[in-house]
């Protein structure tokens, strides 16, 4: 399989042959900031896209077909209309917070984003605490939704806000059982070494029923903090008009459209990274041929395939379920997801104390 890291040393030798080390560091940096930027923008067209098609085949009719062949251009156009829609700034609001609030959602997001392991040699963030950072960073998110309700100064985005707050932080602690139960398994946080701990058979495969527990609990409460359907009731169009982001016009709305659908990446990328080993290739021990067919593809492929077959599970969740109430929501975390979550941490620690596992 390919090596993308020849690629970079190369450009890294380059750069200090003919550069002082603090020049390079800062072009190197400008240029992995770049190459994140249109990549997020890229993959948020291309979700949109995605999920417009998915949601009108869900309910029998075309979706976007007017705008270049197959709609494909429709979401570049709504790009364009959204850049040059007016940015309302709302009388009473408190100005200072209601502007930071998208930069915060957006932060995060990109944050996050930067540690996704996006093909072999291709890790922009590896250290020893690589899964706690994406925790920790992934929270500041709540922050901007949290803001943006408040300083609106309307009592449906509040509502909202409020909504989502609880929602995001209870469901956070199963994300967190879910993301602990393959640390344990692992035995490392590290980016790069849980996707080499995959090699020979995902931990889905070779972790037994606790990891698929892990993978299912994961999957439910990556869809509710994520506020996406059936979880959305931050975003109650029936009930509190638009949610936490009503107020907010122009790029500033845009901002937390972006980040709703790469949070959606987010999700599923994380996923493929703990449980479908990442960019590593499907092996089955003693196949060589097939093992040696499979390391053919490249791995960009493996991780995006991967990413895409879990998005599309969360966009048939949403258009699948009606959506709940805010009281079963919650119930729904704090009784049923969060008990079995800590029972499933420890089955995978008896597990792998004991070697119950291939």
């Amino acid at each position: 399989m390919f090596d993308f890291s020849t690629i970079t040393n190369w450009i890294d030798e380059l750069l200090q042959s003919c550069m002082a080390p603090w020049a390079v560091v800062l072009v190197e940096g400008l240029i992995i900031g770049v190459l994140l930027l249109l990549l997020y923008a890229l993959i948020a067209l291309a979700l949109i896209y995605a999920e417009r098609k998915i949601c009108a085949f869900f309910q029998c009719r075309y979706g976007p077909n007017r705008v270049g062949p197959l709609g494909l251009m429709q979401p570049i156009a709504d790009m364009f209309k959204m850049l040059i829609k007016e940015i309302i700034t709302i009388k009473d609001s408190d100005k200072f917070l209601y502007g930071l609030a998208p930069f915060l959602v957006i932060l995060s997001s990109m944050l996050t984003f930067g540690c996704m392991p996006f093909g072999k040699g291709l890790l922009t963030l590896d250290f020893n605490i690589g899964v706690f950072f994406i925790m920790a960073v992934s929270s500041i998110g709540v922050l901007g939704i949290l803001l943006a309700g408040w300083s609106s100064n309307n009592k449906f985005t509040l509502i909202g806000a409020m909504r989502s707050g609880a929602q995001m932080i209870s469901y956070e602690l199963s994300i967190g059982l879910s993301i602990l139960s393959v640390v344990v398994y692992a035995g490392t946080m590290q980016t790069s070494q849980l996707i080499a701990a995959q090699e020979e058979a995902w931990f889905l495969f070779s972790g037994h029923i606790p990891m698929v527990i892990a993978f299912l609990i994961y999957i439910i409460a990556g869809t509710a903090e994520t506020n996406r359907g059936p979880f959305d009731l931050p975003e109650a169009e029936s009930e509190l008009t638009a949610g936490y982001h009503t107020e907010y016009s122009g790029m500033h709305f845009g901002f937390y459209y972006l980040a709703e659908y790469l949070n959606m990446f987010i999700v599923s990328g994380i996923a493929s990274l703990l449980f479908l080993g990442g960019w590593m290739p499907l092996h089955i021990p003693g196949w060589e041929a097939f093992n040696t067919i499979m390391d053919y593809i490249p791995s960009v492929i493996w991780f995006f395939m991967k990413t895409a077959v879990i998005m599309f599970i969360i966009m048939w969740f949403k258009w699948t379920f009606p959506r709940l109430r805010i009281d079963q929501l919650i119930k729904f975390e704090w009784k049923y997801l969060l008990p079995i979550g800590l029972f499933n941490l420890l089955l995978v620690t008896l597990m792998t104390v004991f070697h119950w596992h291939f």
